[in-house]
Formats: C-alpha cells, structure tokens, sequence
C-alpha cells in the first residue's frame, strides 16, 4: 500500500512540473509573439511617417517648382508685352536740355517728351503748354522760355503748324517759313537781305552751338543785327 502511495505522488509530482513546464513554455512563447506584433507595428508606422514625409517633400518640391515655372512665364509675358509697344518719333526744340528726337510710345504725351529730352531748363515757360496733349509719330515740339509769346508749338508731320486752340484742319502758313534749324545754304540764301556767306555763317554757327531755341536766337549770328531780323522775322521759324 505504501509503495502504491509513493508511485501516485511521484507521478502527481511528475504532471505538476511538466504542466508547470508548459504554462512557462507558453507564455515564452506568447511573449515572444507579442514582441514580434509590437515590432512590425513600429515598423509599420516608421514606413508610414517615411512615405508621409517624402509625399510632403515631393509636394514642396512640386509646389516650388510650379511657382518658379510661373514666376518664369510671367516674366516672359511681360517681357514680350513690352515689344508689342508701338514706338513713334517725335523732334522736341526749345528750352529742353537735350533737344532732339526722341522716342516714345504710343499714348504719350508732351510731357513723356520732356522728360524723354532730360526736362526742360530753368527759362522753359511750360504755361504756355499743354503738357497733357497726346503726342503723334512725326510731330514736332517746341518748348517756349520766359521771354516770348506763342500761340503754336506742336508742327505736324507735314510741317504744318498747329496751336493747342487750332488742332483741327485748320490751315496753317508756318508751313511755308524756313526753318532756320533745318534749312540748306540755298534756302537760307533765298531770305531777304541773306547771301550766301551769311548762310552758311548761320549753318556754321547752329554747327558749333546747336539748334536755335527761337527765331531770335539767330541775332547771335554775327552779321545779322536788329534791321536785318526785322527783315526776315516773318519768314523764319524754328
């Protein structure tokens, strides 16, 4: 009976270490599974913030990109704009400091010109001026100084006159006066009281001083004093 005794708890000793064994080999075993999920799971979020943040990048990148595109083709509209500007020419005398032709676009007015032609002098009577006038291909200005009157100072492209109050059709007889500034030795010749050597004394002296601001400026030229201006005032022009 003893020995039946022994046998029974050797056996109960027996199962309760091998299920002791097992319960411990089973919960290794879980934890290890465990540990594996918690891995893959970090692992799968590290790839997703990676994936985010290079859709983020390759979104900046691509955003910089098109705002530089853009930026790009806007300059090129704008640059491309600016050569379908119409140009015209127009020929401003007087009291400017660089008179001249000059060049202008479209639309502009007497006062483009001036400051196209380095802004008028301290003589320059721009009251007598109609700054805001429209300026047309080929006309010519002339900018009057403080010491004289003008009812005309834009010339047309066909070299008549035209007066702010006159810009219609209206005939004008400049067009038939020499134009001191322009006019060749035979023309000049041609005035009263002119030969051909105070002719070309003129040519020669509007050479050396430049254009003459007005039709008295031509009393500078030595030889042509106060009888002879009165003589040809009539019949020149600047």
């Amino acid at each position: 009976m003893e020995l039946d005794k022994k046998k029974k708890i050797i056996i109960a000793v027996t199962a309760v270490v091998l299920i002791t064994i097992l319960f411990i080999v089973y919960m290794l075993s879980e934890n290890n599974n465990n540990q594996m999920e918690f891995e893959e799971l970090i692992s799968e979020n590290n790839s997703a913030e990676i994936k985010e943040t290079d859709m983020k990048e390759n979104n900046t990148t691509g955003a910089e990109n098109i705002d530089q595109e853009d930026i790009t083709m806007g300059n090129a509209m704008l640059e491309n704009g600016n050569d379908n500007v119409i140009k015209i020419y127009i020929h401003i005398t007087g009291e400017v400091k660089k008179p001249g032709v000059v060049q202008l676009n479209l639309g502009d007015r007497i006062i483009d010109a001036i400051e196209k032609a380095g802004g008028e002098t301290k003589q320059a009577d721009l009251s007598q001026v109609n700054l805001a006038y429209k300026v047309e291909d080929g006309q010519k200005i002339y900018i009057p100084n403080k010491n004289e009157k003008i009812s005309e100072y834009i010339w047309s492209g066909n070299g008549d006159n035209n007066s702010d109050s006159n810009l219609n059709n209206k005939e004008q007889k400049e067009g038939n006066k020499v134009n001191i500034n322009t006019a060749s030795q035979s023309e000049l010749d041609g005035l009263p009281g002119i030969g051909p050597a105070l002719a070309q004394r003129i040519i020669d002296f509007r050479k050396e001083n430049g254009e003459f601001k007005s039709i008295e400026d031509i009393q500078n030229v030595k030889g042509i004093g106060n009888s002879k201006f009165e003589d040809i005032k009539e019949d020149i022009c600047v």
